[in-house]
């Protein structure tokens, strides 16, 4: 087992989840001050979410002797449109989900990392597929209704 290559691995998601994690935090208090309180409410339960994904990471980093880092996170645009939001979220998710993949297959030989990834894996997928849900209900239903859904 390469311990550097896990921890590295690791590293890497607890640095962009945290980010991403902060982003859906905020996200989601703009769209409660929007009066879109089950859309803010999903997006906030996200952040708690994530963040107990992060507070895995990091214990298997510390398992593995590593040493955690707190690095910067990148400045993001917020978007005050929960529909372009639900959007712009996608695109990440998708890439997302390939770069999961590809780190699994780096860190095989460490099963306990993989498999910490393989529960990760499933839970990023579950947050695909509700963003393309929610993208096919607009579809069926029409903006206005889904946003009345929101409230």
């Amino acid at each position: 087992m390469d311990k550097k290559k896990s921890i590295e691995a690791l590293q890497f998601f607890v640095t962009n989840l945290s980010e991403g994690a902060f982003v859906h935090k905020l996200q989601g208090q703009i769209f409660k001050s929007q009066g879109f309180n089950k859309l803010g409410d999903k997006y906030i339960a996200h952040y708690s979410e994530e963040m107990g994904w992060v507070e895995k990471f990091t214990d298997r980093i510390l398992d593995l002797g590593g040493c955690v880092k707190a690095e910067g996170q990148k400045s993001r645009e917020l978007i005050c449109d929960p529909i372009a939001y639900v959007k712009a979220d996608l695109a990440i998710q998708g890439p997302g989900v390939e770069l999961l993949l590809k780190c699994m297959e780096s860190v095989k030989d460490d099963p306990t990392t993989y498999d910490i990834f393989k529960a990760y894996l499933a839970d990023e997928e579950e947050d695909l597929y509700w963003s393309e849900e929610q993208l096919e209900l607009i579809e069926k239903i029409g903006v206005q209704n889904w946003l009345v859904k929101q409230l």
